[in-house]
């Protein structure tokens, strides 16, 4: 890689490595740690890819199934891994946005008699945050994590409170209950890099379910990676090379999703009221960075950048009444691109 000579970090067994080697180093570690995890979950590799990959990419996860497909076992399974601290916060139509954020609290000294404020963190205050079925609670307590999201702080009573990094929210929803919900702001939505959707498990995925969970096992699983090493990990992200073609490719796609942009074909203009904005360009490098690494490679190609986006564009999407008389859903008109 380009920076291999200037760069140099510390790794968790206190060696100083150049990004190439960062990059194999990973490349061993990534496969460790699907290997603990599978200890716990059986099958979801594409979840699990996914989701590691907006980890390193400094991305948030919204992932939508139906209940029991061990998405919170599946977070809480990482956080181990990582040694994070995780946090899960149970979204209800009565929460409210202290409850997420954090609250003051009058504190009375017992010697002097004088009252002050104290600020009592909330759960937000967490490595991974697990914001179980978010669409369940009104949209004021939802934007609650929107600037934690988007600038790692949070602000109570005018101070400003810098989270501790690493940091990233995977919230969770459920598709087929509709009654009680509050559907996401698109600028919610906007700052999760991916939207995953959740399948049921393989016949023989689902036999191995019932035999590890229903009998005795109890699966112990070991830190893969800590801390520091998941920023040093972070910051080799951001060092990778990408070639302008790659780039140029990432940003068309996202521009011909956009109804006013010359290179939108009929159909887009067609079934589509809004289009993906330059966060979607953000997240597709980054992820096409991330997943070369993962790979082994140090520059990601064309084909990275293909293999985002769907999830990068997904819920980016806002399909018209046409689209939905037609039968065609975003993931339709995503691969129509891709195809093209």
């Amino acid at each position: 890689m380009q920076t291999a000579v200037k760069q140099e970090k510390t790794t968790l067994d206190g060696s100083l490595k150049s990004d190439v080697e960062l990059v194999n180093y990973l490349n061993l570690k990534y496969k460790e740690l699907k290997k603990e995890i599978s200890k716990v979950i059986v099958g979801h590799d594409e979840i699990i890819d996914k989701i590691i990959t907006a980890i390193l990419s400094r991305g948030h996860c919204l992932l939508i199934g139906v209940p029991g497909l061990a998405k919170t076992l599946l977070v809480k399974t990482l956080s181990e891994v990582l040694e994070l601290k995780f946090s899960r916060i149970q979204f209800t139509p009565d929460l409210m946005p202290s409850d997420i954020t954090g609250t003051e609290i009058i504190e009375e000294d017992l010697t002097t008699g004088s009252k002050t404020f104290r600020f009592i963190k909330g759960p937000v205050f967490a490595n991974m945050i697990l914001a179980d079925e978010i669409n369940r609670t009104p949209p004021k307590t939802q934007s609650a994590l929107l600037e934690a999201m988007q600038e790692h702080k949070v602000t109570a009573a005018g101070v400003t409170y810098t989270l501790e990094e690493p940091f990233f929210v995977i919230a969770t929803q459920n598709p087929i209950e509709n009654e009680g919900t509050y559907p996401l702001p698109e600028a919610q939505l906007d700052r999760f890099m991916f939207n995953i959707w959740l399948d049921y498990p393989s016949f023989n995925e689902e036999t191995e379910i019932i035999k590890y969970t229903t009998s005795m096992y109890q699966p112990e699983v070991k830190v893969i990676l800590k801390k520091e090493e998941i920023i040093n990990l972070q910051d080799l992200v951001r060092r990778v090379p990408v070639s302008d073609n790659v780039i140029e490719y990432a940003v068309k796609l996202v521009s011909k999703t956009r109804t006013n942009s010359p290179a939108a074909p009929k159909y887009v203009k067609d079934w589509i009221s809004w289009g993906a904005g330059p966060r979607a360009s953000q997240y597709l490098i980054l992820a096409a960075k991330t997943s070369c690494i993962l790979d082994g490679r140090y520059t990601p190609q064309i084909e990275d950048v293909k293999k985002a986006a769907v999830p990068v564009l997904r819920h980016r999407l806002i399909t018209n009444f046409n689209a939905e008389a037609d039968g065609i859903k975003t993931t339709d008109i995503i691969n129509k691109l891709i195809n093209e």
